[in-house]
């Protein structure tokens, strides 16, 4: 106690040696469940001007401008250079709490603020010239906050003040302000310049039976059209990769005159082998390689040889039926129908087939003249500052895809698991481990008795031993009710666009699963899929669109 009273009387006389200066650095550290955390904050401070200067890969610049009572914002963004001016005011207002602390030998009162749900305990003290916070959210004109704790247990704390002159690349005050924008536009502007897009396609048409003429040759950043125009297909180039970095594919679809719910994929078409998918668009289903199956059909191009990759899938889909173009044809009270399908999906562990020069096409089985609209972006999102430096580099390989692509083109739908399973013979290089296996599978038939409404198991297998079996079904169809205006209604209440289904609804996206293969080795191993499919109907049968790709680790 002798020791806290004597250390409290030393900050209070040391207080006036330093209280009328106006210029400083206040550097700040992080503690999380009481652990010390790396990286630290840094405030700039020269009168009634604060820089906010965190560590790190920074899209924006922050400064208080005490005078003003205002914050500012400013982000320079591909050239082009935004402001947001905040006054004090609209933050969220401190509450004053019983309790005091001595930060650094300095006195402390407390307030709590509350901020998106989060709890914040702020220490401040106004006894100072200097001025600022480290964190341009919390208390911005409060006076000089030397630690909060955010919910109990993440803590920003003041670990040095260093009185001296600041130097204006310190400062780094704007010069050029830029367009002043309002925050939801600056917001935007901040949240894109973090990340990259590549536009791959923007508002194609995917529609059947309209006469259209292709580009000759293979040239770049043109859209082919192909299988009576329900394929599209671009060559692009791809960026490197990057350690860390993530890559999402979105998808943004409407309904340009077709009202019915379709399979959707979108595909990538390796051109490492002799003969690729690319191959069968140009030239007819019958320059693919066949699979002939148990029941006397020939399958085109769904498993990979020697001399052939299927295609490689990044994204199974399903358009809801008619959004948008049907909007106002189906008008009902509290119904507001969405304007579009967008379909967004981590597809970063396929990076290693997505980079430099590669074919990129997206598929909508249909057979409408207006069909549907479809936009594709990639969107690369850096990692995080240190993150994965070392990390492997992966193997990609698609091994099987049974979506007839090419429906409308004639190649077959995916009906050989009626007599048999699905089998191919893979060739695991040297110095791959951890291999797994990436399945998507939709099940197709759409009436009562058919596989699209009746649950059926899927059973994977590797050199003859099960090593993963479920049942792919979706019982949350009724979610994406406000996608599908053209759904049919039935007497009791429901839905068409309500009902379950086999792994997929109107409207959504059908994740893959990661089946783990650790017992391959490299060498010849061979891979089944077994599904019992349901017995035809009349004209009505059933199909499994399956696609699998192996990915593993390089040593």
């Amino acid at each position: 106690m002798r020791g806290f009273l004597f250390g409290c009387m030393l900050a209070l006389s040391a207080m006036p040696a330093f209280a009328q200066q106006t210029e400083a650095v206040v550097t700040y550290g992080f503690r999380n469940n009481g652990k010390e955390s790396r990286g630290e904050f840094k405030l700039y401070i020269k009168g009634n001007q604060v820089h906010l200067s965190p560590q790190g890969r920074q899209t924006e610049q922050q400064f208080l401008q005490l005078a003003e009572k205002a914050s500012y914002q400013v982000l320079n963004s591909n050239g082009n250079v935004y402001t947001l001016k905040k006054p004090f005011t609209e933050y969220a207002k401190p509450e004053p709490q019983p309790g005091t602390d001595t930060i650094l030998g300095i006195p402390c009162k407390k307030a709590k603020v509350f901020i998106r749900s989060n709890t914040i305990e702020v220490w401040y003290t106004h006894d100072l010239k200097i001025k600022g916070t480290p964190n341009i959210t919390i208390a911005p004109g409060l006076g000089l906050v030397l630690k909060t704790i955010r919910n109990g247990n993440a803590e920003t704390v003041a670990t040095k003040i260093e009185y001296r002159s600041i130097t204006p690349e310190e400062l780094a005050w704007p010069a050029n302000k830029g367009a002043l924008v309002d925050e939801p536009t600056y917001q935007r502007q901040v949240i894109d310049s973090r990340y990259t897009t590549l536009t791959i396609f923007d508002q194609e048409q995917i529609s059947f039976g309209n006469k259209s003429e292709n580009p000759a040759g293979e040239q770049l950043n043109i859209t082919y059209r192909y299988s009576g125009g329900t394929v599209i297909l671009k060559k692009v180039k791809l960026p490197a990769a990057k350690p860390g970095q993530r890559l999402f594919a979105e998808l943004v679809q409407y309904s340009n005159g077709d009202a019915y719910d379709r399979t959707g994929s979108v595909f990538m078409i390796p051109g490492d082998k002799p003969v690729s998918f690319l191959n069968g668009l140009q030239n007819g289903v019958q320059a693919l390689p066949v699979y002939a199956a148990r029941n006397g059909k020939k399958y085109q191009g769904i498993i990979s040889t020697d001399n052939y990759l299927p295609p490689l899938e990044l994204m199974r889909f399903f358009t809801p039926f008619g959004v948008r173009h049907f909007n106002a044809q189906a008008k009902i009270k509290g119904y507001n129908w969405a304007d579009s399908a967008v379909f967004r999906q981590d597809i970063t562990a396929l990076l290693p087939r997505l980079q430099g020069e590669v074919w990129i096409g997206i598929f909508i089985g249909n057979y409408d003249k207006g069909g549907h609209k479809a936009s594709l972006q990639f969107k690369y999102y850096p990692g995080y500052d240190g993150e994965a430096t070392g990390e492997q580099k992966s193997w990609v390989m698609p091994v099987f895809n049974s979506t007839n692509i090419m429906e409308m083109a004639g190649q077959e739908y995916g009906t050989l698991f009626d007599k048999d399973s699905l089998t191919v013979t893979v060739d695991v290089p040297k110095g791959i481990r951890n291999l797994r296996l990436r399945y998507i599978s939709t099940g197709h038939g759409g009436w009562g008795g058919g596989d699209e409404f009746v649950p059926k198991l899927n059973e994977i297998f590797a050199d003859g031993k099960r090593v993963y079996h479920f049942i792919p079904w979706r019982e949350d169809c009724g979610t994406y009710r406000l996608l599908n205006p053209a759904s049919g209604n039935f007497g009791n209440g429901l839905s068409s666009s309500d009902l379950s289904r086999s792994n997929w609804c109107p409207g959504t996206l059908t994740l893959p699963v990661e089946i783990p293969l650790p017992d391959l080795a490299p060498g010849k191993h061979t891979l089944q899929v077994a599904i019992p499919l349901g017995k035809p109907e009349g004209s009505s049968f059933s199909a499994w669109n399956v696609s699998g790709v192996l990915i593993g680790d390089k040593e």
